[in-house]
């Protein structure tokens, strides 16, 4: 009989023992699902979630987004690695470097101007060299061996969106690369290199010209071939000559969808004899668009249009003084100019991590015949 109701007693506490065992493993399975469940899966909706059948939408992914439409596969999939990048944290490494990246047709005028810039800095840049048209001869050793694989560039045309791809990649390839400028043949820079340096890898922003133009050369270069990823209203205008926080970067490189969308419908000779430069439309478009808080709305490279022509105005031997040097350098806020009939003009303040700040380090287009006095200046002078 004890033997009987020790067994009885001993069957009856064993669905007890299961029923709590079942539970634990529940909960513990619960808790790991939720940790290990993707950042963005997390931070979306109630009904975002493995326990619904309705999935993650659109508007779980992006919350605090507003989309008038329903977007394509493309656009999430391009909206989810650009999140995903802006949320990731760059590797702090030792010794972070401003990336030079230097569009020319050949040899760079400038070459021993920028000589003088970057000596004594040496570990904190790099320099690459798209020369698209013939070899450069180099008379400074630090950018000897500096140039990358090279295509044709025309300019206007959409070879020079590609040309800066090219630079971007090639200077993402180092890992101590955190800046990066893009600079042209006629470029110089008009601030020592230690106020540079500074002023580039402490910002929390990337330093891009953006604005909305209403006139003929800028929304009226705009074709509807470009819906729906690119609408009229997103479509921005803006100087090719930026600076980049390796993260903006990373995500130029990455981009598929809106790099296709411009190489095939913003380019010379459209439908209609209409003109659409890329190089002044893409980049201010892609970011107005999706990181539009992480660019400062203005470009930190000089350039006087107030001729009102094609191209803008180049200085000569004669135009270099140390008043034009001072001007430049204590500038404040950035002039846009529209290309309506108004020609109306667009003050950007220059505000660096929120306080006002002088709006540029380098300066173009220079004629090579300025050469002498530009170099008698940097090393004569306190307007650098």
């Amino acid at each position: 009989m004890m033997m009987i109701g020790g067994l009885r007693k001993h069957t009856l506490r064993n669905p007890t023992l299961i029923i709590a065992l079942v539970c634990v493993v529940c909960f513990v399975m619960f808790i790991t699902a939720y940790v290990f469940t993707p950042t963005i899966r997390r931070r979306s909706s109630d009904k975002c979630n493995f326990f619904t059948s309705e999935g993650c939408r659109v508007r779980d992914l992006f919350p605090n987004a507003y989309f008038s439409r329903e977007l394509t596969d493309q656009e999430i999939e391009s909206r989810v690695v650009v999140k995903d990048l802006l949320n990731f944290v760059p590797l702090q490494t030792k010794t972070p470097k401003v990336a030079f990246l230097f569009m020319t047709p050949g040899s760079l005028p400038f070459e021993k101007l920028w000589h003088m810039f970057f000596q004594g800095h040496e570990g904190r840049f790099s320099i690459y060299v798209h020369a698209s048209k013939e070899k450069p001869v180099h008379v400074s050793k630090y950018f000897v061996g500096r140039e990358i694989h090279s295509e044709p560039v025309s300019w206007g045309s959409f070879a020079m969106i590609e040309a800066e791809r090219r630079l971007l990649a090639n200077a993402l390839l180092d890992p101590d690369n955190q800046h990066f400028v893009l600079l042209s043949e006629s470029c110089i820079p008009i601030r020592h290199f230690e106020f540079v340096y500074n002023y580039l890898l402490f910002t929390n922003v990337s330093f891009l010209e953006c604005y909305f133009d209403t006139g003929p050369h800028g929304n009226g270069r705009y074709i509807e071939y470009m819906l729906p990823e690119v609408e009229q209203k997103d479509f921005r205008k803006g100087s090719q000559w930026f600076t980049m926080k390796r993260q903006h970067a990373i995500i130029v490189i990455a981009d598929s969808l809106y790099f296709t969308k411009f190489k095939y419908h913003c380019r010379p000779n459209m439908e209609g004899g209409r003109n659409c430069y890329s190089d002044e439309h893409y980049l201010p478009t892609f970011f107005n668009m999706l990181d539009p808080g992480g660019i400062s709305n203005w470009s930190v490279t000089y350039v006087d249009w107030s001729e009102g022509k094609w191209h803008p105005k180049s200085f000569g031997a004669q135009d270099i003084t140390f008043q034009l040097l001072k001007t430049l350098t204590s500038a404040n806020q950035s002039p846009h100019i529209t290309s309506d009939s108004k020609r109306t003009v667009l003050i950007t303040p220059c505000m660096w991590n929120g306080s006002k700040r002088p709006c540029y380090l380098f300066a173009r287009k220079f004629y090579p015949d300025a050469l002498d006095k530009l170099m008698f200046l940097f090393t004569n002078t306190t307007a650098f």
